[in-house]
């Protein structure tokens, strides 16, 4: 066969036959004495099966790969393998689609898709336009992708946002965004946050705490100095009292 009979055969076209001989998918066929590429039905054959391999959605480096393994196994035993290998990519295109269903159905300000625990947590917690409020959603969302809060801990902080308390300590911490290092609502503003803090929650923590290397200089530098002071001193006195 010449190469349009065969594309006609097995439904590709003689460009896409071209390109198979071109990236070592398919071997070139020996020539007739006037040039032309003699098929025979085994090449029909093969490409019959890059074509339905193609169409699963295989890619042709997985093609190869597919093809190169066949040798010598039985039919069946190859189409077993790649309904396995396609019900795996159908479960984690299920799971793709309900991330992207999750993030529709989201408002606009959200952060994306989070954990059950977290979303528990930021369920419970009072509206508020607080910018600091804001800077914690957005820390927590870090640490629920991270991997560097529990549910535990998730849970155990649902009894402080809960607090409609929380609000105003939230409004001290922004009423100090022009001001000083030395300002002197400093001191009771982080002491007030530490003893809102529940003492179920130092036992949760783990012995290595839960801030990376690197994770409290990043932080402090979303907050005005005087505001940085009082969440740094937060931060020392909450890993110290979780040490102990």
């Amino acid at each position: 066969m010449r190469i349009g009979e065969i594309a006609a055969l097995v439904g590709l076209t003689t460009r896409a036959i071209r390109h198979y001989h071109h990236v070592g998918l398919l071997p070139e066929p020996e020539r007739r004495p006037n040039g032309y590429r003699a098929y025979s039905i085994r090449d029909a054959v093969l490409l019959a099966r890059v074509r339905r391999l193609t169409e699963l959605g295989l890619s042709l480096d997985e093609v190869r790969d597919v093809l190169a393994e066949d040798a010598g196994r039985e039919p069946a035993e190859v189409l077993e393998e790649l309904d396995a290998d396609l019900a795996r990519q159908e479960a984690d295109i299920r799971e793709r689609r309900c991330r992207l269903s999750a993030l529709l159905s989201e408002p606009p300000d959200a952060t994306g898709p989070v954990s059950p625990a977290l979303a528990a947590l930021l369920a419970q917690a009072p509206r508020t336009d607080s910018p600091s409020a804001a800077k914690d959603r957005d820390h927590l969302t870090l640490m629920d992708a991270t991997n560097s809060g529990s549910q535990e801990i998730f849970t155990l902080l649902g009894t402080l946002v809960a607090d409609p308390a929380v609000v105003e300590l939230y409004e001290r911490l922004d009423a100090l965004a022009e001001a000083p290092v030395d300002d002197p609502r400093i001191a009771p503003l982080a002491a007030d946050l530490m003893a809102a803090v529940p003492e179920e929650l130092f036992a949760a923590i783990p012995e290595d705490g839960v801030v990376v290397t690197g994770f409290k200089e990043a932080l402090l530098a979303e907050y005005a100095p005087a505001q940085a002071e009082v969440v740094g001193r937060l931060m020392d006195a909450f890993m110290e009292r979780g040490r102990g």
